[in-house]
């Protein structure tokens, strides 16, 4: 019967490959999600995500945040570029992705254990924070909160890049995504994230898609005058 399992329902360990409110939920066998990263990328996982550093504009001793930083793999490629005078730190609320990123984790990556929605990190902490396939994983009631966040812990000034899969759009590849990764990939609301990051108060300023299956938004921070969600009266 296990064999039968969705490859999603193996990622995150629910019944259906997602959570009960609609979200990718927590990933929970991290070398499995290795895997099938390394093979959806088809070789090229560290070029695409060495783009995605470049268009985030990290650079040598920046402060980064890594937002559901899973297995660290976009955290690892940001502290390559951050340097050994930068820092990037990786959130998560799934201890099993994060025992296993910090056994890879080079000397200036650290992470914490946290929901995006309530990070424990002081404000303007970073220079850029990051996201990577980790939105649809938040539960949509949190998702405002999330950005919230990433507007709190971003410096005035500095950029946010917000990267996550983009769903086919006929119906077949849909159903095929699926039935191999759960609904929150195939029905995956990335029209929604300009919406959110303005709610937050970010500006953006560029958005679009990459290989494989990519739709990025980039943003930047301008004024105090947002408050967090999680942080407000």
């Amino acid at each position: 019967m296990a064999f039968r399992l969705k490859l999603g329902q193996r990622l995150v360990g629910g019944r259906h490959g997602h959570a009960p409110d609609g979200s990718g939920g927590h990933i929970v066998r991290p070398k499995l999600y290795e895997t099938v990263g390394a093979i959806g990328f088809a070789g090229r996982r560290r070029r695409v995500y060495d783009g995605l550093v470049a268009l985030a504009g990290i650079a040598a001793g920046d402060r980064v945040c890594d937002v559901g930083c899973g297995t660290g793999y976009f955290t690892r490629r940001a502290a390559a570029a951050a340097g050994p005078t930068g820092k990037v730190t990786g959130i998560d609320p799934s201890e099993p992705v994060l025992a296993y990123a910090r056994g890879k984790a080079p000397a200036n990556a650290d992470f914490v254990l946290a929901g995006g929605e309530a990070v424990p990190l002081g404000d303007g902490t970073c220079d850029v924070v990051v996201s990577s396939l980790a939105i649809h994983h938040i539960p949509p009631d949190l998702r405002p909160a999330a950005f919230g966040e990433m507007w709190r812990l971003l410096r005035v000034g500095g950029t946010l890049l917000v990267v996550d899969f983009r769903p086919p759009q006929g119906r077949v590849a849909r159903h095929l995504i699926g039935a191999l990764s759960g609904h929150a990939m195939a029905h995956n609301p990335i029209a929604e994230l300009p919406a959110l990051a303005t709610g937050a108060g970010f500006t953006p300023d560029e958005d679009g898609q990459r290989w494989p299956m990519l739709y990025y938004l980039r943003a930047k921070k301008f004024s105090r005058g947002a408050v967090s969600a999680t942080h407000s009266g």
